[in-house]
């Protein structure tokens, strides 16, 4: 039947390009050599040919055969029940990758056992069937640069049906790769630098600031303290490891703002916290050597004393002036000269210091000029005495004093590298009109 009427279509088309009598004559000739086609019909396909036209019956008839051809491809492919075959209808739940075991290649299995062994091991990545067609399409798909970490091995040639390609882990449970990244997080500082100290009995704070070779402000400085007087015992100090200031790096902060506002020199900063470069970072805790942070509040001076307001001498008589300082082994460490309108008696630590003459005290506490804790007497005649950089103060202000009488203690407070004495001799007004001048001419 198909062949019957490919070749009436045949003879159709040829006869479309004839003139009209030779159409009608090849009309004819197809109508005798197919015999089988009733008169009937045959009369019915002429009143059809001769209404539509010919060239029309032939378009008609090519599309009939489309028709045909694509529903006969429909219906090839179609298996019985049963029957392996493949497909993708969406995501599926079936893993790509399998976690801690292999995903073995079956050509006969219809599908991949899914079990997962665990969040660490091998992966392997199944090859396809080599006979696909899609095989290369498959393989490329998988980016194993985005997956190994460190040089993957296949196990064989990629060219082998059952190859397979190891991967190591680890893996969270959903079966992604981590890769685990080595930071080099450590940040070289003056951490290690600063020290600690646990506050014992009645120790003072410059005598901890001795003990250590810092000054008093440098250990106020390190641990916020209110006064110097701000510890007790079982505090525990921060100590720096030099006289300095230790300071925490703020996002805005660079090694030449740090050296600039405080003073000090970048160079010192990165040898003396053992720095690489001088790139800083946020948080890292830098010593400054030789820096200096704010004053704190004054001490109140003390006001006790055994005569009550006492009136200074008018008239100094009490001839040369006694050795400030109680013991032995004390010396003068630093004359009177040019810059220096004092000098400074070295001695040990918490040694007593004492009044050069008598008179009456003007004042005893803490200043800001560089003395620390001090004390000044007034003996009369104009003449006065100051004391300077001492560790405890004994007298108050407006207190009479003997010849002798102990003052305080030898200390580094202030402006001081070490345990002494500084000793002024002032003739007029402390600090208000008076001058000073060599205390060896009185001693």
């Amino acid at each position: 039947m198909t062949r019957r009427l490919r070749q009436g279509v045949g003879t159709l088309a040829a006869a479309s390009h004839l003139a009209p009598a030779g159409r009608r004559q090849a009309m004819d000739r197809a109508e005798t050599d197919h015999p089988a086609v009733p008169p009937v019909a045959r009369a019915r396909r002429r009143s059809l040919i001769g209404r539509v036209g010919p060239d029309r019956v032939v378009a008609l008839a090519v599309v009939g055969i489309l028709l045909g051809a694509t529903l006969v491809s429909f219906s090839v492919g179609h298996t019985a029940a049963g029957s392996d075959t493949g497909n993708t209808t969406g995501a599926g739940s079936a893993p790509r990758i399998a976690v801690g075991g292999d995903v073995a290649q079956d050509q006969t299995s219809a599908g991949v056992d899914g079990d997962v062994a665990g969040a660490t091991g091998t992966v392997e990545f199944a090859q396809p069937d080599p006979t696909s067609a899609a095989q290369d399409d498959d393989l490329a798909a998988v980016d194993l640069a985005d997956v190994a970490v460190g040089d993957v091995e296949p196990t064989t040639d990629r060219s082998t049906p059952d190859a397979v390609v190891n991967v190591e882990g680890p893996f969270t449970e959903d079966g992604t790769l981590v890769k685990p990244i080595a930071v080099d997080t450590t940040v070289r500082d003056g951490s290690a630098l600063v020290k600690t100290y646990t506050v014992r009995g009645h120790e003072t704070l410059a005598a901890i600031a001795a003990k250590f070779d810092v000054s008093t402000m440098s250990i106020v400085w390190a641990n916020n303290l209110k006064s110097k007087t701000d510890i007790d015992a079982g505090k525990v100090l921060r100590i720096p490891p030099v006289t300095g200031l230790i300071v925490k790096v703020t996002a805005t902060d660079t090694l030449e703002a740090i050296a600039a506002r405080y003073n000090v020199n970048g160079t010192d900063i990165i040898a003396t916290n053992g720095l690489d470069d001088a790139t800083l970072v946020v948080g890292q805790v830098l010593v400054l050597p030789g820096a200096k942070g704010a004053a704190i509040p004054r001490t109140p001076a003390r006001t006790t004393s055994s005569g009550g307001s006492v009136r200074p001498p008018s008239t100094y008589h009490g001839g040369k002036f006694l050795w400030p300082v109680v013991g032995g082994g004390n010396y003068i460490s630093q004359y009177f000269h040019y810059g220096h309108y004092a000098i400074d008696i070295a001695a040990d630590y918490g040694s007593q210091v004492r009044a050069a003459a008598g008179g009456t005290v003007t004042f005893a506490g803490w200043k800001n000029n560089g003395g620390g804790y001090q004390v000044w007497i007034a003996h009369g005649s104009g003449l006065y005495t100051t004391y300077n950089h001492m560790s405890a103060i004994t007298v108050g202000a407006g207190q009479h004093v003997g010849r002798g009488t102990q003052v305080g203690r030898i200390g580094m407070t202030g402006d001081a590298t070490g345990p002494h004495l500084h000793f002024e001799v002032w003739r007029g007004p402390v600090w208000n009109g008076g001058t000073r001048v060599n205390p060896l001419a009185y001693l």
